[in-house]
C-alpha cells in the first residue's frame, strides 16, 4: 500500500499537502501492480467550475488520488485573505520533474493526446516505450470515441499515463477509467504540460514562473485565446475566496473526502 497523503481543506476542497517534487516522487514510487489511480491539478478555473456545482468536475475530483494546487493566484490570495498556506504543485512542473528525474527510457508511458508527442518524447527524453492515442475533436461527447480511449489504455498498460487533452476531457476520462477494473498505473490530467516539456509550445521563462506570473505571460502571448479563461472563467475565484472569508460558502459546501486509493 502507498502512504496516505495528508490533505488541506481549502474551502471544502481537499488539496494534497505536497509540492511538485513530492508529487512527482509519490507518482514514481507507487507500485505499478496497484489498480489505476489518477491525479488532478485544480487551478482557479477548475475551482470556479467546482463551486458552480458542475457534476463532471465534482465526480472526477471525488475519485482522484491526488489533488494538486496548480494556481499561483489561488495560493497567494488564500494566504492573504484566509491566512491559509497551500503548497504549489503546478502540473507542468510535476510533468517535467517526472520526465527529468523519474521516468527511465524503458518505462512504459501511455499518452492520450497529440500524436506528435510520441516522437517528441523519444527525441527529447529517449523514451522507447511510448504509446499515443489521439482522439477526435469533441470526443467527450462521443461515447464511441471515449470508449476507444479507455480501450487504448487497457491495451497499452503503463506505469505512467498522461491525459493531455485539456479540461474537462482529461478529468472525465480519468474518472471513467477509474470505474474499470482492468487498468493500472497512474494517470495525470496535465493539459498542455507535455507540449511544454518537449518544446512543442514555449513555456514562460523560469524567472517569470518563479514570480508567479506564468498566467500573465500566457495572456500576453495569446491575448485572444486566454482572455476569456483569465477574466471570465478564472477571476470569480477571488469572489469565492472573499465570500468564504465573510462567512459564506466556499468551493464546496462540505469537504469531499478523497476515496481510499491504494
Amino acid at each position: 500500500m502507498t502512504q496516505e497523503v495528508p490533505v488541506i481543506d481549502f474551502l471544502g476542497l481537499p488539496i494534497s499537502a505536497i509540492d511538485a517534487a513530492q508529487a512527482a516522487a509519490l507518482v514514481a514510487e507507487r507500485d505499478p501492480a496497484l489498480p489505476f489511480a489518477y491525479v488532478v491539478t485544480p487551478n482557479a478555473q477548475h475551482m470556479v467550475r467546482l463551486a458552480a456545482g458542475e457534476t463532471v468536475w465534482l465526480k472526477a475530483y471525488q475519485r482522484a488520488w491526488l489533488r494538486l494546487c496548480d494556481g499561483h493566484v489561488v495560493q497567494r490570495v488564500a494566504r492573504l485573505v484566509l491566512g491559509q498556506t497551500l503548497p504549489y504543485a503546478c502540473g507542468s512542473d510535476v510533468t517535467e520533474l517526472l520526465l527529468h528525474r523519474h521516468i527511465k527510457p524503458d518505462d512504459s508511458v501511455t499518452v492520450i493526446g497529440d500524436s506528435r508527442l510520441q516522437s517528441a518524447l523519444a527525441e527529447r527524453f529517449g523514451l522507447r516505450r511510448v504509446a499515443v492515442h489521439n482522439p477526435p475533436f469533441g470526443f467527450i461527447n462521443d461515447g464511441a470515441a471515449m470508449a476507444a480511449c479507455l480501450d487504448f489504455l487497457a491495451a497499452h498498460p503503463a506505469r505512467f499515463i498522461f491525459l493531455a487533452v485539456g479540461s474537462p476531457q482529461s478529468e472525465l476520462l480519468a474518472r471513467l477509467a477509474a470505474d474499470r477494473n482492468d487498468l493500472c498505473g497512474v494517470a495525470l490530467s496535465i493539459g498542455g504540460s507535455l507540449a511544454f516539456a518537449v518544446g512543442m509550445v514555449k513555456r514562460a521563462p523560469p524567472f517569470v514562473r518563479k514570480m508567479g506570473l506564468e498566467g500573465l505571460y500566457r495572456l500576453i502571448q495569446r491575448p485572444r485565446g486566454h482572455f476569456r479563461r483569465v477574466f471570465i472563467e478564472s477571476m470569480p475565484i477571488l469572489w469565492i475566496i472573499l465570500r468564504a472569508r465573510l462567512g459564506g460558502r466556499g468551493i464546496l459546501p462540505v469537504s469531499a473526502p478523497p476515496q481510499s486509493v491504494p
